[in-house]
């Protein structure tokens, strides 16, 4: 793949030469609220496999799910950039990956904070918000162990429900990181974990409504749910 244009920033392009030097990249264009975007990620993330030891995967069981662009980050994107107002809007969100929700939230007008516990997926997220020019922070975030005392007017979170062990600290992050009387907004493509999550999230006073949406690309379509998020007591 080529190199971006010495346009795009100095910065820009020696992000992309380191990150050409570590993986095979795979750039994707993008359109969301008639914008047109560009995403890096990775080209093959099975391939990524061989960088985890033994060791750090019985302490973390962290697979690279973050390398790459799932159909829930796309529709996630697509809700936010037709159906959100966000001008003025603080948000973070979880389990980022390369930053796709994110980098569109940003450019509708929030101040975004992008977090996920791969500290490789964080370089991809600031290379996609300098190519997209938009301004993302980037932070790294353990839902296991929320330590971001900032509370937030929205959460966005796609395909995080993967996992049983993590459903319980994902509504306890959820709650730690929202402010009295924000939302967050969870796109999951229906996975039977996704309905534990729910109840888990019940149980500990969250009201939920699911939004149904579906995902197209040529043959290919992929039932999607994104899950609202308010705290029962300040639902509308």
């Amino acid at each position: 793949m080529n190199s971006p244009n010495t346009g795009a920033g100095g910065e820009t392009e020696q992000l992309y030469e380191a990150l050409a030097g570590e993986y095979d990249l795979d750039e994707k264009h993008y359109t969301f609220g008639a914008h047109s975007f560009s995403f890096l990620s990775v080209l093959d993330s099975y391939a990524l496999l061989d960088r985890i030891s033994p060791e750090e995967f019985v302490k973390d069981e962290q697979m690279p799910y973050w390398a790459e662009i799932w159909p829930s980050a796309i529709t996630l994107s697509t809700f936010i950039a037709d159906e959100l107002p966000l001008e003025g809007k603080r948000i973070v969100e979880i389990g980022a990956g390369v930053g796709m929700a994110s980098i569109v939230a940003a450019w509708k007008g929030a101040s975004v904070l992008a977090t996920d516990y791969s500290l490789e997926a964080l370089r991809f997220i600031r290379y996609n918000a300098l190519k997209n020019r938009v301004k993302v922070e980037t932070e790294r975030l353990d839902w296991r162990l929320v330590q971001c005392r900032e509370q937030f007017d929205l959460l966005f979170a796609a395909d995080v429900l993967y996992e049983r062990v993590n459903l319980l600290p994902i509504v306890y992050a959820i709650d730690k990181l929202l402010k009295p009387g924000g939302a967050a907004f969870i796109s999951d493509p229906r996975r039977r974990l996704a309905e534990q999550f729910l109840e888990l999230a019940g149980e500990n006073d969250f009201s939920v409504t699911p939004l149904v949406r579906e995902y197209r690309t040529g043959t290919e379509s992929v039932a999607v749910n994104i899950y609202r998020l308010m705290r029962s007591a300040e639902s509308p």
